[in-house]
């Protein structure tokens, strides 16, 4: 492991808000109403992906009955997941980081969603494997929760 990831992964605290979120998929031709939907939300965590074939939407599980409601063609991902975020200032230059992370919930057997947003990564899990995660995180990649 080289040293700027070393030093990356000591200064990294674990962070959950303890919700439960909504993973969705949307038509192309929805990207209007998801911005709107995620503007009318009070909520600190969403994520918003728009490629050439569709949208993928993350959401407080509070908000999707205002998706499928407003959005014809939505789905909803059956399962509710939870939010990790690694709780450090990273630099977009860093290698290795989210591969050192995902190799270990891997081995565990966590399926996982990573997001990366400017300066901090993110991560849904299925809520079934929140806690299996979040020991993994502790035990094995030596990462510390937040106080």
């Amino acid at each position: 492991m080289n040293e700027l990831l070393e030093d990356a992964l000591k200064r990294t605290t674990l962070y959950t808000d303890g919700g439960l979120y909504a993973f969705a998929q949307l038509p192309a031709e929805a990207v209007t109403d998801a911005t709107h939907i995620l503007a009318e939300l009070p909520d600190p965590f969403s994520a918003l992906l728009i490629d050439k074939d569709e949208i993928t939407l993350v959401l407080p599980t509070h908000a999707w009955d205002t998706v499928a409601a407003r959005v014809p063609g939505a789905v909803r991902e059956r399962d509710d997941y939870r939010l990790i975020t690694f709780d450090a200032v990273l630099p977009p230059t860093l290698i290795g980081y989210m591969a050192h992370i995902s190799a270990a919930l891997a081995a565990a057997g966590v399926p996982i969603f990573p997001f990366a947003a400017f300066s901090r990564d993110h991560l849904l899990v299925p809520a079934s494997h929140f806690d299996q995660a979040w020991a993994t995180l502790i035990h094995d990649v030596g990462l510390r929760e937040a106080e």
